[in-house]
């Protein structure tokens, strides 16, 4: 009576069920996350936009300086919150992480943590320095992505398969040149 509840334990336990259940509740969680996080950039978007309007009313606010850096700060937050929703959604969709788009988040963050700097970071040299280093690092890291990726063929209009598309007011005679085409 022991053996039979040993091999159902070492089924359950097993390598391959773990692997699943591991598999099905991170697909779970990303769904979780992804909802979440469409809420939280629908929320943002909505205040960013509210706070918007209420400056254009205001006739004292100036654009300039630090106004439009925080402006600037916070669209670029929203767009960073997008780029990770992509993320999570091109997890869901294809099952791997895509580590070009990952790479172009973190360009992305990087950069915006280049345009919010306050006045007077020219004066902190490491600062600067960090900031060049970590944007050379993910350009020189996405570049590598991108270059080991086998090429695609270049696009050619006349090799294009599939059904032919049809708009009012084409001509729906073949080409000249279709006569040659195999």
């Amino acid at each position: 009576m022991r053996a039979p509840r040993l091999g159902r334990l070492q089924r359950i336990l097993g390598d391959r069920a773990v692997l699943q259940t591991v598999d099905r509740g991170e697909r779970l969680l990303a769904r979780l996350l992804s909802l979440m996080l469409l809420l939280v950039l629908a929320v943002a978007a909505f205040q960013l936009l509210w706070q918007l309007v209420l400056d254009l009313m205001n006739p004292n606010h100036t654009w300039l300086g630090d106004s439009l850096i925080l402006l600037l700060g916070d669209l670029l937050n929203l767009l960073i919150g997008l780029e990770v929703l992509q993320n999570i959604t091109a997890y869901l969709r294809r099952g791997v992480v895509q580590i070009d788009l990952v790479l172009l988040t973190a360009i992305t963050a990087v950069g915006r943590k280049v345009i919010v700097l306050p006045p007077g970071a020219e004066n902190k040299p490491q600062l600067l320095m960090g900031l060049g280093l970590a944007v050379a690092c993910l350009a020189a890291a996405y570049w590598l992505v991108r270059a080991a990726r086998p090429s695609r063929p270049p696009f050619r209009p006349s090799a294009r398969r599939g059904p032919a598309r049809s708009s009012q007011g084409e001509d729906p005679s073949p080409s000249p040149d279709a006569a040659d085409r195999p």
